[in-house]
């Protein structure tokens, strides 16, 4: 219609412009100046392997209870795992305690059960060695730093004689971390706020870092051992280099009070827990070579205890742990009752996980396991020791204060496939060192030698799953399906298999005989018809 000869004159009997020319009644002012803006309708699709990923608690056959943890008010694990042990701190009279517990051995634990009870004080932190499944370090209360070595079936006695006593801290050892690929170099922080490096094939403290005009809150190491990050009472975050104990960032947070650090693997990224000026939880996100001010911040929630951060290097993932925010033994005041909400626990359970990665945004939340039960503390298992046949990616080890508990939670990546899953378990850290205490202290970096979890994939046997109740058969008594205690003797265990030896015996000669006379049944029937 705009070609019509009646348009022209339209629009000249309009209504004057601001250039002196005619415009349209209809027309809008705003016409001449405005801009046309293309919106693009697609939404934003992100395909990620791990956003489906679910939180799955053990039952209660897999758990271990009866177990006296400790009623420590640290801000620890106190809980340390590897393939073979699980080590948990546990509350003792007259020193420091733990027990160390065959990983294959779940149930109620003999409230006798044999513990490590060298220390004379309180222990305050536990590490396995990354790379000899026998060795763990401890500190504690009296000032020392030692190292144990656990025989393979476990303990059968209390152990008292240490494989090695390291004195160095004036104060109580709070902290613990082996280097991440050096087997003979320990780092522990004591509260007379000192670092010291111990070289373990000679048994001597070889570095002592003295940065820290506080007590040191947490220690990190990056991927290959060249860096490590800790964090401060005096709100400071601090990157170090620890062979020459110089600071090579800091970064000030005067508006939040940081209590953990992790290196984000190869990433270049340091994620730090805390609190906020209004009391809230939060979480930063930090360049490693810039601590000017942080990459992304963010509030999480109002509670008050610790964010423990877990990251998984594999996957890139980011697991955020609270804890209870005071301990079961301490009485609340008449003030804090009020406060307390009745239908509210008083801690934390519930586990945070998020995808990290090198481009804004760079926290992407993926979902929340939420448990009622507040934890004490969680021990993380290594990747070599997860079942890979389950598409399990990760696993915690979770303290259960108020009911003796250590509960497994497994991360689980839902797949249908029967093959082995490259792309969701690529090359991870193996149990071999990448080089010595004396190539690390002459300055020689590597990073952590790599293997494959293939060798440990078993393929699902769906002939093999458990039947239900329904479907068991009883011969005479005897549950053929019966579930065998672990604790079993083997002399019962014997005649346990004897016995259904013989049922399955009888029964096959009643099924020979039952045959038989069916054969001659038919035979005597063919003769009747053909007379």
């Amino acid at each position: 219609m705009f070609g019509e000869p009646g348009f022209d004159g339209m629009k000249e009997e309009g209504l004057p412009d601001q250039f002196g020319g005619r415009r349209a009644l209809w027309d809008p002012p705003e016409q001449i100046f405005m801009t046309t803006v293309k919106m693009s309708w697609h939404s934003v699709y992100r395909s990620s392997k791990f956003r489906h990923v679910y939180g799955k608690a053990g039952s209660r056959e897999q758990c271990y209870e009866g177990i006296p943890i400790t009623h420590s008010v640290h801000d620890n694990h106190f809980c340390a795992v590897n393939p073979k042990f699980l080590a948990v701190v546990t509350e003792s009279a007259g020193g420091g305690a733990f027990l160390v517990i065959p990983l294959h051995k779940p149930g109620r634990i003999d409230p006798h059960h044999p513990k490590v009870c060298g220390h004379q004080g309180g222990v305050m932190d536990i590490k396995w060695s990354p790379f000899m499944d026998n060795i763990i370090a401890s500190s504690s209360e009296d000032c020392t730093v030692r190292i144990w070595q656990i025989p393979d079936g476990g303990l059968r006695r209390n152990m008292t004689d240490a494989l090695m006593i390291l004195l160095g801290h004036s104060r109580r050892a709070g902290l613990v971390e082996w280097h991440p690929t050096c087997s003979g170099i320990l780092l522990s922080a004591g509260y007379d706020c000192k670092i010291l490096i111990w070289n373990l094939e000679e048994g001597v403290a070889v570095k002592m870092i003295d940065s820290h005009p506080d007590v040191i809150l947490c220690m990190s190491f990056n991927t290959d051992g060249s860096l490590l990050a800790t964090s401060c009472k005096d709100k400071k975050l601090r990157i170090i280099d620890p062979r020459s104990g110089k600071v090579l960032q800091e970064a000030d947070c005067k508006s939040s009070r940081v209590n953990r650090v992790v290196f984000l693997g190869n990433l270049k990224r340091v994620l730090t827990t805390g609190v906020s000026r209004w009391n809230t939880r939060q979480i930063a996100l930090w360049d490693q070579e810039d601590l000017s001010a942080p990459v992304t911040e963010e509030e999480m929630d109002g509670l008050s205890g610790v964010l423990f951060p877990f990251y998984d290097a594999d996957t890139h993932m980011l697991y955020l742990a609270g804890k209870v925010s005071r301990s079961p033994l301490r009485r609340p005041s008449r003030a804090e009752l009020c406060l307390i909400l009745p239908s509210r626990p008083q801690g934390d359970g519930n586990i945070r996980y998020y995808e990290v990665s090198a481009e804004k945004p760079f926290l992407r939340f993926l979902m929340e396991f939420r448990s009622p039960a507040p934890q004490k503390g969680l021990g993380v298992m290594a990747k070599r020791g997860v079942d890979v046949s389950e598409c399990e990616i990760f696993r915690f080890y979770k303290l259960v204060t108020l009911k003796g508990l250590v509960e497994p939670i497994s991360m689980i990546v839902p797949r249908r496939s029967e093959t082995y899953q490259e792309d969701i378990f690529p090359l991870t850290a193996g149990t071999d060192p990448a080089l010595s205490a004396a190539e690390w202290l002459s300055g020689i970096d590597r990073g952590p030698l790599l293997i494959s979890l293939k060798e440990a994939y078993k393929r699902p046997n769906p002939a093999g799953l458990r039947a239900s109740k329904r479907d068991r058969r009883t011969v005479k008594g005897i549950d053929l399906l019966e579930n065998i205690s672990p604790n079993t003797d083997k002399e019962q265990l014997l005649k346990t298999v004897y016995r259904q030896q013989d049922e399955i015996r009888k029964l096959k000669d009643e099924l020979g005989g039952k045959d038989e006379r069916i054969r001659q049944l038919e035979l005597e029937l063919k003769n009747l018809r053909n007379t």
